[in-house]
């Protein structure tokens, strides 16, 4: 309870530009996923299981994952881990592991080792191939080098080593081998001097029928990777410090052909079962994007290239192909790469349709237009090797009423790869134009899409009894008022109610009546905004129309400690002897924190005149309790009253609420 004294008076006062739609295609079908290595020593595909094996020399290990790049295995404990190479029938993967000296096998269809097989002390293994009944490996260390064999028939393994002249290799030598020429074992020096083997191993030894190096190699470089075509019959060699990639006859090692580069360093090769060949390039030291081209056989231009990279913080970061780090799938379906960024993270990236052009296409559509009226679309095809004549263009339309897209009339594609097509639309708001390029046996299909924003009618929308103030706990019916569209008579209503902490919420959903009014009637307790909302429809636009209604608050006061009361004018008037401090209770809607203005006047000159106010916190129940202290002076008639003032109340959840006045005097 407070008091206060009845003191003194107070004195109370568009526009329209084109839009490029995205280039879309197989490429996009393209994939990279994230590896868990330091290192990358080789990496081989399993069709039969269709799996990626990945050698981490830094991490002793290797790594299987199926084609998407999932990771579904690894085998640890593989020190240096480097070569890799499938037995015919996919079953076993062979691991060289020259940190113990040993050729490792991997059961590939549980990812789990099968058996091991010592090399011999110090030989260090690090290349594999498979011919002529062996599994052959490239050993040795800086300076020294040779090739052995493993002879895993009949039950008994044996090794056999040295099988060249001391002195030919100066390091491990790279090898390679292809079921199409079973006895055909090809080598090469990835260290020292440009050189290069072929070895006839059908009598179980390595027979050199031919040899290029040294001096007579006369081109300087090395041999970074090779790759036997199917057939045997050529040797693709990568080689440091050029342009271009050679192509050899294994028969006497002469120079037939090579595939041209846009980049030094050449790094990587292999060549698919259909004869794909491949070409990863090293071009960090010239900082361009690493490239890996994809001919034909004997192709002097490229059918189809890859660029890869990464973005950290919106900055390319050049990606490093390692050597041997290309391969293709056994149905030449995809070719794997293995990929580093400048801070050594490794990844597989998956090139789809590798023997195919990549074909890419572009949509310009206006950005607006109106509906049913004729816009025109246009756009551009390309492709590395060109359209045949007569190509042509699905297009799709896709709008409000056809949401799963309608098929429109083909468009031909002219001679320059550009097309254009004309439309009427029928909807409005976005509508897209999708175009599809199929492809073929040389082509990846490609699409590409464009989006206009199409014109609607804005629909008549009002909600009434807006500005409206009603007394607390007042049901209130609100009429929403649609005016004419083109399908959809549906309105949603809501109500967002002040300081419930629940913001907008659906009240009621349905259709107009036949005079395109939908009502809902609430009880209103605190200032309401009620919103109708229209979705729209083909034709017509969507639309929002709210009305701000106003709840007064329940507000009354009584008046304690009279000795009498009479009535003057109607009115009640209150007697309290001048030595007797009247207590005035308001009684009020709670709400936390809330205040209500207590309010005096005094009858002087004929008229009410303002003898000043303050305000009075209600407690949690909505009470406020205040003795009237002070001199009191006699024969004045006075009166008093409670309010509720919206803001000036501590909140802002109710209209301004006055009470009655209560008359009262003093006497002696």
């Amino acid at each position: 309870m407070r008091s206060i004294s009845a003191v003194t008076a107070l004195a109370v006062t568009l526009g329209s530009v084109a839009l490029i739609g995205s280039v879309a295609g197989p490429a996009a079908a393209d994939s990279s996923a994230a590896l868990p290595i330091r290192s990358s020593g080789d990496i081989i595909v399993d069709g039969v299981h269709q799996r990626v094996f990945i050698s981490d020399p830094s991490g002793g290990k290797v790594v299987a994952t199926d084609y998407d790049g999932t990771v579904i295995g690894t085998v640890t404990s593989l020190p240096q881990a480097d070569g890799l190479e499938l037995s015919a029938d996919s079953a076993t993967l062979y691991v060289a592991v020259p940190g113990t000296d040993e050729i490792v096998a991997i059961d590939t269809a549980t990812v789990t080792k099968a058996g091991q097989y010592a090399t011999g002390d110090g030989t260090d293994p690090q290349h594999l191939a498979l011919a002529g009944g062996k599994l052959w490996f490239g050993y040795g260390d800086v300076g020294h080098g040779n090739i052995g064999s493993l002879d895993l028939s009949g039950g008994q393994t044996r090794v056999s080593l040295a099988q060249e002249a001391e002195g030919t290799w100066k390091d491990a030598p790279l090898l390679d081998s292809v079921p199409g020429a079973p006895n055909t074992l090809a080598a090469g020096s990835r260290q020292y001097y440009f050189t290069l083997g072929i070895y006839d191993v059908s009598s179980g030894t390595a027979d050199r029928t031919a040899f290029l190096g040294g001096q007579d190699a006369a081109i300087g470089g090395t041999a970074e990777d090779l790759a036997l075509t199917p057939d045997g019959t050529e040797l693709v060699v990568a080689s440091s410090s050029r342009d271009f990639q050679q192509v050899y006859r294994t028969s006497d090692l002469s120079e037939t052909i090579r595939y041209p580069s846009s980049y030094w360093e050449q790094r990587s090769v292999d060549v698919a079962p259909n004869g794909l060949v491949a070409m990863g390039t090293d071009t960090y030291a010239s900082f361009n994007l690493p490239q890996v081209s994809i001919y034909k056989p004997g192709g002097t231009a490229p059918r189809r290239t890859s660029n890869f990279t990464d973005e950290q913080g919106g900055v390319a970061q050049q990606t490093l192909l390692d050597h041997g780090d290309l391969a293709f799938a056994p149905d030449s379906s995809r070719l794997f790469a293995v990929t580093r960024n400048l801070q050594s993270y490794y990844r597989l990236r998956v090139v789809t349709d590798p023997a195919k052009a990549v074909t890419t296409m572009t949509v310009n559509a206006p950005a607006t237009a109106v509906r049913a009226k004729s816009l025109t679309v246009s756009g551009k095809v390309t492709n590395t090797l060109g359209l045949p004549a007569g190509t042509t263009v699905a297009v799709t339309r896709t709008d409000l009423e056809s949401p799963n897209g309608k098929a429109l009339p083909a468009a031909t594609v002219k001679a320059d790869g550009t097309f254009s097509f004309t439309d009427i639309p029928p909807a409005g708001s976005k509508v897209t134009y999708k175009v599809s390029y199929a492809g073929g046996a040389d082509r990846t299909a490609a699409s590409a899409s464009g989006t206009v924003e199409v014109s609607r009618t804005s629909p008549t929308l009002t909600v009434n009894k807006n500005g409206s103030v009603y007394d607390y706990a007042s049901n209130v019916t609100f009429t929403a008022h649609l005016g004419t569209t083109y399908k959809n008579r549906t309105l949603s209503l809501y109500a967002d109610t002040a300081g419930d902490g629940k913001g907008k919420y659906l009240v009621k959903t349905g259709t107009v009546n036949s005079a395109g009014n939908l009502a809902v009637t609430l009880p209103l307790k605190r200032d309401t905004t009620v919103s109708a909302s229209f979705s729209g429809d083909a034709r017509t636009a969507p639309k929002t129309a709210t009305s701000w209604v106003g709840a007064k608050v329940k507000v009354s006061l009584s008046l304690s400690r009279y000795y009498k009361t009479a009535k003057v004018n109607g009115a009640t008037k209150y007697y309290f002897r001048k030595t007797t401090n009247p207590l005035l209770t308001t009684t009020m809607t709670a709400y936390p924190s809330r205040a209500q203005k207590l309010e005096f006047q005094i009858y002087s000159g004929g008229a009410w005149r303002s003898a000043g106010y303050d305000y009075f916190n209600l407690d949690s129940t909505g009470k406020s309790v205040v003795q009237l202290g002070g001199t009191h002076q006699t024969g004045y008639s006075m009166r008093v009253r409670s309010s509720y003032i919206n803001n000036s109340s501590n909140d802002s959840v109710n209209s301004t609420t006055h009470g009655s006045w209560k008359y009262f005097t003093f006497t002696s």
